[in-house]
């Protein structure tokens, strides 16, 4: 059976992780917003394309964003949506173009985040993920795919995440709210293996 499923959580609580692995689970779409405009990058909007903006180097405005995401959700029979809304206007706007089953909140604390960031590394050569506490290379450095060197990003220093989570905070926090005074809200302990948050997940899904 189909199931429309919203995963929030800040940068760092596993959304990525978890929404792929709910979407092979239930057989659903996966929907990120950054696919969704890849995909769609010269769609034509009243504000122009995303193409646009992109190539700007611009924030693609939320209208835009919109009308990009209402595409995705119509052409899939079942979603996971990842990384939308981002704001109240967003949230609202989602309510009145699709009907949701389960809204999931991953919950995780500030210094868990800061540690999971700030512990990622990246192959320079072909991109591969790794993190030197959770999921550390075979050899300290080295991408066990290519043998290529493993950076930390700019992005995953522990100034640059902190300024991330607090954009976090202050923009998606009311989406929460918003969800939590719904009654649609399903908060999840996301302080654990991927394999027992997702447990927890999928419990909560069908329970």
């Amino acid at each position: 059976m189909s199931r429309n499923i919203l995963l929030l959580g800040a940068p760092g609580a596993g959304k990525g992780t978890q929404s792929k692995k709910l979407a092979e689970e239930y057989d659903l779409e996966h929907v990120t917003t950054g696919d969704a405009l890849r995909a769609n990058k010269d769609m034509e909007t009243e504000y122009g394309t995303p193409r646009s903006f992109m190539e700007a180097g611009e924030l693609v405005p939320d209208p835009v964003v919109n009308e990009i995401v209402k595409v995705a959700l119509e052409e899939a029979d079942g979603y996971v949506l990842d990384g939308y809304p981002r704001n109240l206007d967003q949230a609202e706007y989602l309510d009145e173009i699709t009907d949701l089953d389960a809204v999931i909140y991953l919950d995780v604390s500030e210094e868990e985040l800061v540690d999971r960031l700030t512990g990622r590394r990246v192959c320079d050569e072909c991109g591969a993920n790794y993190h030197v506490e959770f999921q550390p290379p075979e050899e300290a450095g080295v991408c066990d795919e290519c043998g290529g060197e493993l950076i930390q990003r700019e992005d995953d220093t522990e100034e640059t995440v902190r300024e991330r989570l607090q954009v976090f905070y202050d923009n998606t926090e009311p989406v929460i709210e918003h969800f939590r005074e719904q009654g649609d809200l399903i908060e999840i302990d996301g302080e654990a293996t991927p394999d027992e948050v997702f447990d927890r997940i999928t419990d909560a899904i069908e329970n």
